[in-house]
């Protein structure tokens, strides 16, 4: 599970205490369970980590790898003392909060967004999660369960292809060996994949049949088509494959900070390329390319409402997409040198798009 290139790059000699690499795998509390190379333990960040951690987003999270002080528990709960560089993270807003960030799962290579067939169905939902997980740096793959309870699959395909474009679609159900299959070709080794969706959608049923056995509970749909709620913690399950999952607790909505509009509404991007003026917002401005295409039923009204809606919770309003990246290649250098290394990307980034 522990990749020898993270080893290798992750070695720690600094301080008077040698420190080994371990990789979150559930959080209870103050106490994380970590897993290394030895085995499990339980552990608790450092006095000193504590101290310095200003943001929810700076505590470990499910995914995180990180440095421990020892690797087992023979003599007490591991000390915590660094959490290295996450290459992805799928996040979610605070309630309650303007801006903090909670770290659903880190370190992900792909995010399965999981949506049942039946009344579950949105796609408004679906718009939303595919923006957020575009934006984590992993790759979204949609997956719609509980196939057996729907009468006309092909319709509800029809209804998503203009938001998944570029985007990976799998179609499963419990009720058969065959119908999780499809799930299994995306699992190798190295390769840790997060389970994302409502609760009650199936996630865990399809996590225990890539295991092949019922180690995580799962309840039967209730009277009304929803299922119940089964998963309450997020944990870092290892599969025989040597691939790792991550399950989630359903999350009906979820609060955006950041999300890639660009590639989650690439159609609307598309359109707006041929409207007459570059800060068209699409409502009254004359030879509105987006507004034609919605005259004339290639695009919902519905569809482009979410779009502003979306740009706007991610303080986005009134951007078009190039003003979005610059936005948040802006965020990116922020504290870095600020607009002369922001300057400096953009020009090797045209100087690479120019050969």
């Amino acid at each position: 599970m522990l990749s020898p290139a993270w080893i290798k790059h992750h070695r720690w000699d600094k301080g008077p205490v040698p420190l080994s690499l371990g990789r979150i795998a559930s959080q209870h509390k103050d106490l994380y369970k970590v897993i290394t190379a030895a085995g499990e333990l339980m552990a608790e960040v450092s006095g000193k980590f504590r101290y310095h951690i200003t943001a929810m987003s700076g505590c470990p999270a499910v995914g995180d790898f990180v440095m421990i002080d020892r690797t087992d528990n023979s003599t007490g709960n591991g000390v915590i003392h660094h959490v290295l560089t996450r290459k992805s993270a799928f996040t979610r807003k605070v309630a309650g909060t303007k801006n903090d960030t909670q770290i659903v799962a880190a370190n992900i290579d792909m995010v399965f967004i999981c949506m049942s067939l039946n009344k579950d169905f949105n796609l408004r939902w679906l718009e939303r999660y595919l923006s957020i997980a575009w934006d984590s740096g992993a790759t979204p793959v949609v997956v719609l369960t509980k196939s057996d309870l729907c009468d006309d699959i092909e319709a509800r395909l029809s209804d998503i292809a203009p938001l998944t474009f570029g985007v990976d679609v799998l179609v499963t159900t419990s009720k058969s060996e065959e119908g999780y299959l499809s799930l299994k070709k995306y699992v190798s080794r190295g390769c840790t994949i997060a389970f994302i969706g409502s609760s009650g959608v199936g996630k865990s049923t399809l996590i225990n049949r890539l295991l092949g056995k019922k180690a995580l509970a799962t309840n039967e749909i209730r009277n009304d088509d929803k299922g119940r709620h089964t998963t309450t913690r997020r944990e870092l399950i290892i599969l025989p494959e040597g691939g790792v999952v991550i399950d989630t607790p359903g999350m009906r909505e979820i609060g955006l900070i950041n999300a890639d509009l660009a590639k989650s509404f690439s159609d609307i991007d598309q359109l707006a390329s041929k409207c007459k003026f570059r800060d068209c917002t699409h409502s009254s401005e004359p030879n509105c390319a987006v507004q034609k295409a919605i005259s004339d039923g290639i695009l919902s009204i519905e569809r482009l409402k979410s779009y502003n809606k979306l740009k706007k919770e991610a303080k986005y309003d009134g951007l078009n997409s190039k003003m979005i990246e610059r936005e948040k290649i802006s965020e990116m250098f922020n504290g870095m040198g600020g607009m002369k290394n922001m300057r400096k990307f953009l020009r090797e980034k045209g100087r690479k798009k120019n050969r």
